[in-house]
């Protein structure tokens, strides 16, 4: 990539990211040896991706109004604190499950503000007519992140401690402030149809709710970007419940320990390191749509097939291939909306898409929780896997229905 400032990004948030994915294995892990249910383990990424079901709209006005450096900078400084502050609460032995509820549903305070900011920070660095090939590389950066992060929180729980996860996460947000520091974003120039779709929707000087509602009516008649976002949520909601099942299946289906969730997860990580890598190599003159109405279907299919796997190996090839399918699908997906959003509703369109594929969350970690709970993970996977088919095929048909 030519442009320095993605540069000083891009390896500011790898750092970052690894440090995140080694939070994201200790932390479920952490909550399920202290709970024993996955119920409750479920009420973890609940409560921390329940302020972005609620705020998203809200953190979208904002952002369109301050300049997004300024955001990230006051965000990860404040997730630097938080997890500081978790890992001396397990260094120290005073780790409750009360503790874990309050610190996630701080993060994801945090993350209301700071996902779509990232999302929309991106066309800042590289223009629009590198936009594609830095979604590429961020989710390959994302997606290098969740194999190797999983495997060293695997390997630091099992000889170290839980605690030293938290810690080098926290050290690693320092990374992103550094480089953060040293970016100068450049102004974006509009294209000429987004400058018609601007004056069509031009957005005036109101007050807070009425910018959420000129976002939301915007959306609304833009076609591509409702049904995009239509299907991210299908998709958000029931195919990114790793973080329940996968610990629950490791320990009490294959009888792992630490170090093998790890490496389960890692297996997500290569699969989908491999998608990301597919769609910067072929994916050069834009997203596709058949990726975006195909992809949910692969995913699902395989959640239902990793249900009934026995064996570690065959468990992580499925989880691999499901996250290959997913990250081709979610990239295509944030391209096909960045793209078509204008300038002054980005914010605003990357905070919807940031509700719903994360805000959805909540309500899918309690669809797979209650499942692993009254059943096991088995039938976790599979209901989560039936749900994503079911909803797309209702989603078709009444496209199809639609059509004059």
């Amino acid at each position: 990539m030519k442009h320095k400032n993605f540069r000083y990004y891009w390896l500011g948030m790898c750092v970052s990211l690894i440090g995140t994915w080694m939070q994201n294995i200790a932390q479920p892990w952490l909550a399920y040896s202290l709970t024993k249910s996955p119920f409750l383990l479920s009420l973890v990424g609940t409560l921390q991706f329940t302020p972005i079901l609620f705020f998203s709209l809200f953190a979208g006005a904002m952002i369109d109004k301050f300049p997004k450096k300024r955001i990230l900078l006051y965000t990860q400084s404040a997730s630097l604190i938080i997890t500081l502050l978790l890992a001396l609460l397990v260094w120290t032995e005073q780790i409750q499950y009360w503790h874990i509820l309050t610190m996630s549903f701080a993060l994801g305070v945090v993350n209301t503000l700071d996902m779509p900011s990232r999302q929309s920070f991106v066309i800042e660095l590289v223009g629009k007519e590198d936009l594609m090939n830095a979604i590429a590389l961020n989710s390959m950066a994302f997606n290098t992140a969740r194999i190797i992060g999983p495997a060293i929180a695997g390997l630091i729980m099992g000889y170290f401690g839980i605690a030293f996860c938290f810690f080098l996460n926290a050290i690693s947000f320092a990374a992103v402030l550094c480089s953060l520091l040293l970016i100068k974003p450049r102004p974006i120039q509009t294209s000429s149809i987004q400058t018609k779709s601007s004056q069509k929707h031009s957005p005036k000087k109101t007050n807070l709710w009425g910018e959420i509602k000129e976002g939301l009516v915007y959306i609304y008649h833009q076609e591509t970007i409702f049904n995009t976002l239509v299907v991210v949520a299908i998709v958000g909601m029931f195919a990114t419940n790793f973080n329940v099942l996968v610990p629950v299946f490791a320990k009490e289906i294959l009888a792992q320990n630490e170090t093998g969730f790890g490496l389960l997860m890692s297996f997500v990580g290569f699969g989908s390191l491999l998608g990301a890598l597919a769609i910067a190599t072929f994916n050069q003159s834009g997203p596709k749509k058949s990726v975006l109405y195909l992809g949910p279907f692969v995913v699902g299919a395989f959640l239902i097939i990793t249900g009934f796997t026995n064996l570690f190996l065959l468990t992580g090839i499925s989880l691999a291939v499901a996250g290959f399918f997913f990250i081709t699908f979610i990239s295509s997906a944030n391209s096909t909306l960045q793209l078509h959003a204008s300038n002054e509703y980005r914010g605003r369109v990357m905070s919807v898409y940031t509700l719903a594929f994360v805000g959805a969350t909540p309500l899918g970690n309690l669809y797979a929780g209650m499942f692993t709970e009254h059943f096991n993970a088995r039938i976790g996977f599979t209901a989560c896997g039936v749900a994503i088919m079911l909803l797309m095929l209702l989603r078709l048909g009444y496209k199809r229905k639609q059509k004059p």
